[in-house]
């Protein structure tokens, strides 16, 4: 028999391995506390699957969201000019578009002033004026319009704004909505606030709740004429149909202007936050990693009193003529069994709450009457959970690796266990 041919027979599970490894794993009443640890275990491995796929997948819908919703509303790189605003937009953009892989540019008004209400008191508002046929290029804002409409905004004196800022200050569609900012018309007594009424034309919800109670749109021209700016934009917010290309993109986009601008791109303007969430999902898998890892001792304590209590069976199995191969490799399977029914379970709890976890959310603050995700503490408005199969997929390996390793100390005893010793001995 060649080499290769024997290296597989060592590896080939025969009938009776089989049988022998599922009656070991049969509980009886000699065997109770050695079954009760093997419970606890595969409920271990159990938990500790579920756990590390649903806080993944959480995690990845968080990131997920607030990527969508953050590039939805702000431009993948922001050029600003250097020695004055753009007054000359309208012949850039054409220019910029016409760059491989810019989706689109919009010229943008951006400045912060205080609104005002029905209700009382005023609330910080950050203004961003607009053009119409630029407005509906930002499909986070247009699909999501929760009432009014977008159909006259440039030809009407009016504004829209998130739902979080119209409950806020007591708004609905057809409201005064009063805008004051501090950069206003210079008199003898000094610079006196600017302050404009407008009409609430359309009231949208993004789902951010940062976006739906700061962000207020008006149309270019309108926000030209509040901030005092005549013809001029201070900036150009553009989009990309790779966002992660932006570092190649920029420079021809630079070359495309033909002056000297400053840039920002989408990653350097957020570095820190999804940072923030890269670092906190490696440490959850981490910490949640070690629940699965805890389970895995408790197999290879299980497997250490199965094979004390075994121990004259594994002497008559030698003397039939059994080899120590043969012993490992039952040993294995009696502890690889509790792995695989554990991180099959895990995987189809984790993978069933991941796909109703809207409901469950629901059900949980039905049942105990709290808000369980505030979206005033988490950004949105509902829990999201993004299943990346990949991901899950390496839960499932690292679980059944871990498994098989617990087996392996337990196992390897077993087969160097001394027919003679333990019948003498028993």
């Amino acid at each position: 028999m060649s080499t290769r041919a024997k290296g597989v027979s060592r590896l080939r599970f025969s009938s009776y391995e089989w049988m022998i490894a599922f009656r070991y794993m049969l509980p009886n009443r000699k065997q109770m506390f050695t079954s009760v640890i093997s419970i606890i275990s595969l409920i271990g491995i159990m938990l500790g699957v579920f756990a590390l796929i649903v806080v993944m997948a959480v995690m990845n819908g968080f990131r997920t969201e607030l990527l969508d919703r953050i590039l939805g509303m702000n431009g993948h790189l922001v050029i600003q000019a250097i020695d004055s605003d753009f007054t000359d937009y309208n012949t850039l953009i054409p220019r910029i578009e016409g760059v491989d892989g810019v989706k689109f540019a919009l010229p943008v008004i951006e400045g912060q002033a205080m609104a005002q209400g029905e209700a009382a008191g005023g609330t910080g508002a950050l203004v961003r004026g607009l053009r119409k046929q630029d407005l509906d290029k930002l499909t986070t804002v247009t699909k999501n319009i929760k009432s009014g409409s977008l159909d006259d905004f440039d030809k009407q004196d009016g504004v829209a704004i998130g739902s979080g800022m119209a409950e806020k200050l007591g708004l609905s569609v057809g409201s005064d909505i009063r805008i004051v900012t501090p950069d206003g018309d210079v008199t003898p007594f000094g610079v006196t606030p600017r302050v404009k009424a407008y009409k609430v034309a359309a009231i949208f919800t993004v789902g951010m709740s940062e976006y739906d109670t700061i962000f207020v749109f008006m149309p270019l021209k309108e926000a030209q004429a509040f901030f005092n700016l005549g013809n001029k934009v201070q900036s150009l917010e553009i989009f990309l149909n790779d966002p992660d290309a932006v570092d190649k993109i920029s420079p021809e986009i630079e070359k495309a202007v033909g002056r000297q601008v400053y840039s920002i791109d989408w990653r350097s303007r957020n570095q820190a936050f999804f940072s923030a969430l890269q670092v906190e999902r490696n440490v959850m898998f981490f910490i949640l990693s070690l629940i699965v890892l805890v389970a895995a001792l408790n197999i290879i304590s299980g497997l250490i009193m199965l094979v004390k209590d075994k121990g004259h069976d594994i002497a008559i199995l030698r003397t039939m003529g059994a080899k120590q191969s043969a012993v490992m490799r039952i040993f294995i399977m009696t502890g690889m069994v509790i792995g695989v029914i554990g991180t099959v379970l895990g995987l189809l709890l984790g993978v069933l709450t991941c796909e109703n976890i809207g409901h469950i959310q629901d059900f949980i603050s039905w049942l105990f009457n709290v808000d369980v995700f505030n979206p005033q503490l988490y950004f949105l408005t509902k829990l999201p959970a993004r299943l990346e199969w990949g991901q899950t997929l390496i839960v499932v390996f690292m679980a059944l690796f871990l498994s098989f390793l617990a087996t392996l100390i337990p196992a390897w005893r077993a087969a160097k266990l001394d027919p003679v010793q333990a019948l003498r001995y028993e």
